[in-house]
């Protein structure tokens, strides 16, 4: 076809099942707006003319700040119509992070409801750039109003508008913007090749067919669902706070609506699994389960899976914001044979490479590397870091010139991400995780891998989570550990704990000299998947505590 727009699945999907619901949104008075994909087609096609006659026209870079709902949909799916340059940002990373994500992508129009538009107004984001602001709610204090547009658009100019403009292969989408759970926020570019790569590669991997359902609990994870001809069922949750979600309202959505699918954080999927065991609940329609985010603990592929009806099972694809989906294993097969192994610390098995992906493990540096050469790759079982290539793996981060010559590795006419991962291949080409390149820590001739670590010190059984962090001592550095324990462990000694936990370390060489312990009432977490532990500010406030 002439165009690669990714909302071009839309009107495909409108004309195959016009009657299909699309988007339903589950609200706290148990009612549930919707539309069917014949009304989102046409909703966001009335809406891209009236916002290319508001000044939003193929190029915009454009802020789209609304909580997930009827209007999120519409108006994501009516700027890709446009050609314009989506602008997503997670609102729950922060005030000063937010608005500095808003400087560097420098928003043209800016998308909100009123509680955005005044956090724009006093909060002065993004200022300079910002020519075009619209109101979702009728409140014309700031700028135009949603229901504005299609009086704009009728008196605009006499040649009528087009609803889709033609997009070619590597013309802009999106700047999706990364959770800053490991550094400062990113801009990822996002084109269209980009966008209908991952639907592909999902749709596939997953065998995922139109008229399923979609239980979406992370909203731009949701935006694939019409693209793929589900139903998108966007429940009534706070998107910010995946591990408070209530599972009773979750449970709501899934009685009446029998959704096939459902892409959930660990920390959600965790307290979900609680909540079903508890209960003694299923979830019976669903054929699948998705999980990322965060590496998924074994033990809550343990608690969800009986609720499921086999042959389904949970599936843990790998990636990244820069690139999505780049392995995936089913909980079946961590259950049965790879779980034993992640608790003996040999990292946890992401399973292999999906169909497109060339993925190879690179000697460790923290420098650039200017070009690909065949001597780089390392043989299976050697650790390193995690390097990608295929037509979902995106080339760079808008205005962050510097962090993408870091991130990427030019290969002739294409290039290789470097994931920023630590891990190895075993004989049967299946990946396995070890951490986060930045989370290792080096320490006299021995190098420490924080997946690995942790996973040994978890099978604690009053042990929720550990993190490794490095601690400076006498001017040399050493491993160490946080520990969160389990919610309502208040008698047990915490020097009986230390013992049991030097115990297990003696297991393997690899924890064998973690000898320091801190315990932690509550990790700090990123706010997309609540599930990302921040060692950095562990690492700080352990080294406090030396004090």
């Amino acid at each position: 076809m002439d165009s690669e727009n990714i909302a071009l699945h839309l009107p495909l999907m409108a004309a195959q099942q016009p009657e299909t619901l699309a988007v339903v949104v589950q609200t706290r008075a148990r009612d549930f707006p919707s539309y069917t994909y014949a009304e989102l087609d046409q909703a966001s096609d009335e809406l891209a003319r009236g916002l290319q006659a508001a000044g939003v026209v193929k190029g915009t870079r454009t802020a789209l700040m609304l909580p997930p709902g009827r209007d999120f949909f519409a108006l994501a799916f009516a700027l890709f119509k446009i050609g314009a340059i989506l602008i997503a940002i997670d609102p729950g990373m922060g005030l000063r992070q937010l608005g500095r994500c808003l400087a560097e992508a420098e928003p043209q129009a800016f998308i909100g409801n009123r509680r955005a538009h005044i956090a724009r107004r006093l909060l002065a984001w993004a200022r300079p750039s910002i020519r075009i602001t619209i109101v979702v709610e009728p409140w014309r204090l700031f700028g135009y109003c949603l229901s504005d547009l299609p009086l704009i658009r009728r008196l605009a100019a006499d040649s009528p508008l087009p609803a889709m403009n033609p997009t070619h292969h590597h013309d802009l989408a999106a700047i999706l913007f990364t959770s800053g759970s490991t550094g400062v926020p990113k801009g990822v570019i996002y084109t269209h090749a980009n966008f209908n790569a991952q639907v592909k590669a999902i749709r596939t991997l997953y065998d995922i067919r139109p008229g399923e359902v979609d239980l979406a609990t992370f909203p731009l994870f949701a935006l694939f669902a019409p693209a793929l001809g589900m139903t998108a069922i966007i429940p009534a949750m706070d998107f910010s706070r995946p591990g408070r979600v209530d599972p009773d309202i979750l449970m709501q959505a899934v009685d009446r609506f029998q959704p096939t699918t459902m892409f959930g954080s660990p920390a959600l999927l965790n307290r979900l699994g609680d909540w079903l065991i508890w209960h003694k609940k299923n979830m019976l329609s669903l054929k699948r389960v998705l999980s990322a985010g965060a590496p998924v603990p074994v033990e809550v592929l343990r608690k969800l899976s009986p609720a499921l009806d086999a042959p389904a099972c949970i599936h843990t694809p790998y990636g990244a914001t820069e690139a999505l989906p780049v392995c995936s294993i089913d909980s079946q097969t961590v259950l049965d044979e790879t779980g034993a192994l992640t608790r003996q610390g040999k990292g946890i098995c992401i399973g292999p490479p999906v169909a497109g992906i060339t993925l190879h493990i690179i000697g460790i540096t923290d420098e650039a590397i200017d070009d690909w050469r065949d001597d780089l790759p390392l043989p299976a079982y050697a650790t390193g870091e995690i390097v990608v290539q295929g037509e979902q793996v995106t080339a760079g981060y808008y205005h962050r010139q510097q962090a993408t010559a870091l991130a990427k590795i030019p290969a002739g006419d294409s290039f290789y991400h470097r994931m920023g991962d630590l891990g190895y291949l075993d004989e049967q080409g299946r990946v396995w995780f070890c951490g986060r390149k930045s989370h290792r820590v080096e320490s006299q001739g021995m190098r420490y891998y924080s997946v690995c670590c942790e996973a040994v010190f978890n099978t604690h059984a009053h042990v929720f989570r550990t993190a490794l962090i490095p601690l400076q001592i006498g001017g040399a550095t050493l491993p160490a550990l946080c520990v969160e324990l389990e919610a309502g462990i208040k008698r047990v000694k915490l020097a009986t704990i230390v013992d049991e936990l030097l115990a297990l370390g003696a297991g393997t060489a690899q924890t064998a000299r973690i000898k320091h312990f801190f315990f932690h009432p509550q990790f700090p977490v990123d706010v997309r998947h609540n599930a990302k532990i921040d060692r950095e500010q562990l690492a700080a406030w352990a080294q406090r505590q030396m004090r």
